[in-house]
C-alpha cells in the first residue's frame, strides 16, 4: 500500500511532486505553503486537501513529508515541524535540495522520524503537467536506510533512476552536478568570445562549434575520459600551445587565465591518457603557469 504523503512548499518543485505522484497512485494527504495561494492553487491541480493551517498539521497527516521549501529555509521549516510534534512515529521526512545533507533534519529524527534527501537531477523552471519531469532522470537519495527505501519507491514510482549516495559526499554530488553544467557553460562561454574574436559573428559560433560538442560528448560516452581527450596537449604539441596563449594574451588577455588554468588540468588528463610523459608535462606547465 502506497503511503500518504504531505507537500511542505508549493512552489515549482512542490506542484510537480504533487501532481505526478497523484498520478502514479499515491495520495497528497497534507499541503502547505508560505503563501496559502500556491498550496491553493496546488490543491485545485491535483483535485487535493485544502492547504493545512500550519506546516506541523499537514505534517500530521503523512507517513512521507516531502519538504520542497528554498534550500535556506529547509532546516528551519523541519525544525519547526518537530517543536509542534508534527511528525508521526516512523515518518519519513525528505527534502530535495541538490546542496544539503539529510543531517540537515536532525530535530525531524530526534522525535522518531527518519530522515533522507531525494534530488532530481532537473531543472524546473516552471510547475510541469504536459509532461512528466521525472522521467528517466537521474535523482540521488540519501538518508536513513528506511528514508533511502522510501524515498528509491518514490522516485522509481516517477519514472527516475535512483542513485544512493553518501551522506558525507552529497555536498560534493552537488559540486558535480555545478561542474557538468554550470561550469560548461563557462567553458563554451570561453570557446564562442575566441572565436568571435577570430572574427565569426556571435550568432554563428555555436551552430560551428555544436557538431565538435556534440562529437566529444559521445567519444566520452562511448571509450570515457581520458581516451576521449584530443587536441594538441595529449599529442605533445607544446608550440601550438604556446602560440595560443601568445595571441590570446596579445588580443583577448582576459582570458588568458581561464584557457591556461583549463590547459593545466588537460596535461593531467594527458598524462593519464599516456598521450604525454613526465617531461612533456613538465614544459606544458611550465608554460601554463607564466
Amino acid at each position: 500500500m502506497k503511503p500518504d504523503i504531505a507537500i511542505i512548499g508549493c512552489g515549482k518543485v512542490g506542484t510537480s511532486l504533487a501532481y505526478f505522484l497523484t498520478k502514479a497512485g499515491y495520495r497528497i494527504s497534507g499541503l502547505f505553503s508560505k503563501t496559502r495561494t500556491s498550496a491553493e492553487n496546488t490543491a485545485r491541480l491535483i483535485d487535493g486537501p485544502d492547504p493545512a493551517p500550519s506546516s506541523s498539521e499537514a505534517a500530521q497527516t503523512a507517513e512521507v513529508i516531502l519538504l520542497t521549501t528554498p534550500d535556506d529555509v529547509i532546516a528551519a521549516a523541519g525544525a519547526l515541524i518537530a517543536e509542534s510534534n508534527g511528525y508521526r512515529e516512523g515518518a519519513a521526512v525528505l527534502h530535495c535540495s541538490g546542496a544539503l545533507p539529510s543531517t540537515i533534519l536532525a530535530p525531524a529524527k530526534a522525535t522518531g522520524a527518519v530522515i533522507g534527501s531525494m534530488h532530481p537531477l532537473q531543472s524546473f523552471a516552471a510547475a510541469r503537467t504536459d509532461i512528466n519531469p521525472f522521467q528517466s532522470i537521474n535523482m540521488a537519495v540519501e538518508g536513513d536506510d528506511q528514508a533511502v527505501a522510501r524515498a528509491t519507491r518514490l522516485a522509481t514510482d516517477l519514472g527516475a533512476q535512483v542513485h544512493t549516495i553518501k551522506t558525507a559526499g552529497k555536498t560534493l554530488y552537488h559540486a558535480s552536478a555545478v561542474a557538468a553544467s554550470n561550469y560548461l557553460v563557462t567553458v563554451l562561454d570561453l570557446a564562442l568570445k575566441l572565436l568571435e574574436a577570430a572574427g565569426i559573428k556571435p550568432a554563428d559560433g555555436f551552430k560551428i562549434l555544436k557538431p565538435l560538442i556534440d562529437g566529444t560528448l559521445n567519444n566520452i560516452e562511448k571509450i570515457g575520459i581520458p581516451e576521449a581527450l584530443t587536441g594538441p596537449i595529449t599529442r605533445g604539441d607544446v608550440d601550438t600551445v604556446a602560440a595560443h596563449i601568445e595571441h590570446i594574451a596579445a588580443q583577448v588577455p582576459e582570458l588568458k587565465a581561464l584557457y591556461s588554468r583549463l590547459g593545466v588540468d588537460t596535461t593531467g588528463i594527458a598524462q593519464a591518457k599516456g598521450g604525454i610523459d613526465n617531461d612533456q608535462a613538465a614544459d606544458f606547465l611550465s608554460l601554463l603557469h607564466k
